[in-house]
């Protein structure tokens, strides 16, 4: 398939030439006219024909009030989740949770999105209907966790980097045949561990690669290098670092000629370690959070989708609520997994004469979330299950 690039460049000035006007400027009074022939700009470049699709995509998963369902858990992570609530880890229930998951009943109202592990990508439901035809029915856009996992980082301060760009491109192409329209890629930087700057070079040259790939096949790139709630720090420190690892990553991402209104960015809101003594507001949260985006994210990109990182469902909420109180020039929204999900599994526990309820309390968080993009979240009448924290030190999936 034939490739051009989304950008106009600037005719670019042979060296010839150039030496040529040089001359003519030198002989004549009057001023010369140096002519040139434009250069096709090099590189990477984004297949022409799903340009178009890619801005539609990011477009529609950043519309007004909804935000994306994370339920890309690998088998073994799933297996922690149900292992929660006594259940075995077999495929059977697994498929259980993801189909009451997705067959909740106007859940596309608040949920745009949804990343999908590879197993539920090419999964039916208990009733025999394709996932990937489930969530579309319901508005939703399918979406794939396309990372091979974290590993060790050779050279660093016991930090890592995300596995998974190799055959990246034919599993993507084979991706988007399956149904899915969005990809992601979770890298992480660890604050008590430096971070080093070979490791946030490494996330960020990784994430860029992943976006060039995924968008040359058709996938809209989630860009997601999480920032560790783990640790002692304050806001500040997480405001400095974090500032920081965007600089390279959009720095990475250029370099890489992905086109920015083609992707959606998944960042860790700017809040205290975990095990920081003075918690943050809302409110500050919001501050520091808006600070770090209006100096670092270009407005080409269209949503902000943000992670939850381990805080409770409802302080997930109010964060985002409180960034939603002024105008953004982003879709400023949510890509939750344990902050949409934690009260539901517990609330069906395995039963099936539980799912109705299990999908009531779903509909219910995302509701939230839905007014909370839109920053109209009060925070009454929510359950004390829901203001748990989760956070889990250094936590993998």
């Amino acid at each position: 398939m034939a490739s051009a690039s989304l950008l106009k460049t600037s005719p670019v000035l042979d060296k010839s030439e150039f030496v040529k006007g040089q001359a003519l400027l030198l002989r004549q009074p009057s001023v010369a006219v140096v002519r040139c022939q434009p250069v096709a700009p090099s590189g990477v470049t984004v297949r022409a024909s799903y340009a178009d699709e890619l801005v539609k995509t990011a477009k529609t998963i950043a519309s007004p009030g909804r935000g994306i369902l994370a339920m890309d858990e690998s088998n073994a992570t799933c297996g922690k989740r149900l292992a929660s609530i006594g259940l075995e880890n077999t495929e059977a229930n697994r498929q259980a949770y993801r189909t009451l998951l997705v067959t909740a009943p106007g859940l596309g109202q608040y949920v745009s999105g949804a990343i999908l592990f590879e197993e539920t990508l090419y999964q039916s439901t208990v009733d025999g209907k394709k996932m990937v035809d489930v969530l579309v029915e319901q508005n939703i856009v399918p979406g794939i966790k396309v990372d091979k996992g974290l590993v060790p980082l050779a050279g660093s301060n016991n930090e890592s980097w995300c596995q998974g760009l190799d055959g990246l491109a034919s599993r993507s192409a084979a991706y988007y045949q399956q149904g899915a329209r969005f990809a992601k890629w979770r890298t992480v930087v660890s604050i008590p561990n430096g971070p080093s700057a070979l490791a946030v070079k490494e996330a960020a040259w990784g994430l860029a690669r992943y976006a060039a790939i995924s968008q040359d096949n058709g996938l809209v790139p989630i860009v997601e290098p999480e920032i560790l709630l783990d640790g002692e720090h304050g806001i500040d420190r997480t405001f400095e670092v974090a500032q920081k690892v965007w600089a390279e990553v959009f720095f990475y991402l250029a370099e890489n000629n992905v086109m920015f209104e083609g992707i959606l960015l998944k960042p860790s809101m700017v809040t205290p370690g975990a095990e920081c003594k003075e918690r943050a507001t809302p409110e500050q949260v919001a501050d520091y959070t808006l600070k770090l985006l209006h100096r670092r994210i270009p407005p080409a990109v269209p949503g902000i989708m943000f992670l939850s990182g381990g805080q409770s469902e409802v302080e997930a909420t109010l964060n985002l609520n409180a960034m939603n109180q002024s105008a953004n020039p982003w879709h400023v929204s949510f890509s939750y997994a344990r902050a949409l999900q934690n009260t539901c599994l517990k609330t069906w526990g395995g039963r099936p004469e539980n799912v109705q309820a299990a999908q009531e309390t779903l509909l219910v968080r995302a509701k939230a979330n839905s007014l909370a993009q839109l920053g109209k979240y009060t925070g009454e009448g929510e359950s004390e299950e829901a203001k748990k924290g989760m956070f889990v030190k250094g936590y993998v999936y």
